[in-house]
């Protein structure tokens, strides 16, 4: 099958609405606005055909993300995501799914603090969650535990800087495996692909 998005052969998931027939590779599924659900019979959907979340107009003006501060878009969408319980929050995709990762099972709304409305409203979206312990609260042999891993592990770095460097954002900056964040790689190095959102170490 050839994806829909990269148009290269070797797609294996299908969008389960009836009578779509468009096919595409999973990392591809970001940059194509896929929701990939990771839960129950784990469904995925196209952009056209994935589940929106239906919240009101926000209360208040402030187009600011919940996590990063930064600016989102006034209008839910594929990027912009908000919290079902108090109908106030905003956060960007990958602020949120980095969060989830990080949270483990104490993943819950960073305003209001809902836990079951907001998490099952954030697995039907398609973001995906670690059953673990709050990476900050796990036990780390080699350091504290907001000790985070810094090094390039492409099997072949690109960055002048060498496998330590890691920069705030651009090409080098630095990003740890959406699973065990035990290895991480630079934007611009070869193994991570046309990913926008995550990388995923080949361990994982």
């Amino acid at each position: 099958q050839s994806c829909f998005i990269c148009c290269k052969m070797g797609a294996s998931i299908t969008c389960c609405h009836t009578s779509c027939q468009r096919t595409f590779h999973l990392p591809c599924a970001p940059d194509g606005q896929c929701v990939t659900q990771y839960f129950g019979a784990y469904r995925s959907f196209c952009w056209e055909h994935r589940p929106q979340q239906a919240l009101q107009p926000r209360p208040s003006q402030d187009n600011t993300c919940s996590i990063c501060l930064d600016t989102v878009d006034d209008k839910i969408s594929y990027t912009t995501m908000g919290c079902p319980a108090c109908q106030d929050a905003r956060f960007h995709r990958h602020c949120i799914q980095r969060l989830a990762l990080h949270s483990g099972i104490a993943f819950r709304c960073p305003c209001c603090l809902n836990q079951e409305l907001f998490m099952m409203e954030m697995l039907t979206m398609g973001i995906r969650l670690s059953k673990r312990p709050p990476s900050w609260e796990s036990d780390q042999e080699v350091g504290p535990s907001d000790q985070r891993h810094g090094r390039c592990d492409a099997t072949t770095c690109l960055c002048p800087g060498g496998r330590e460097h890691a920069e705030a954002d651009g090409p080098w900056q630095l990003w740890l495996c959406s699973s065990c964040a035990a290895k991480g790689i630079h934007r611009h190095c070869p193994s991570l692909g046309n990913s926008r959102y995550t990388w995923e170490c080949n361990t994982c």
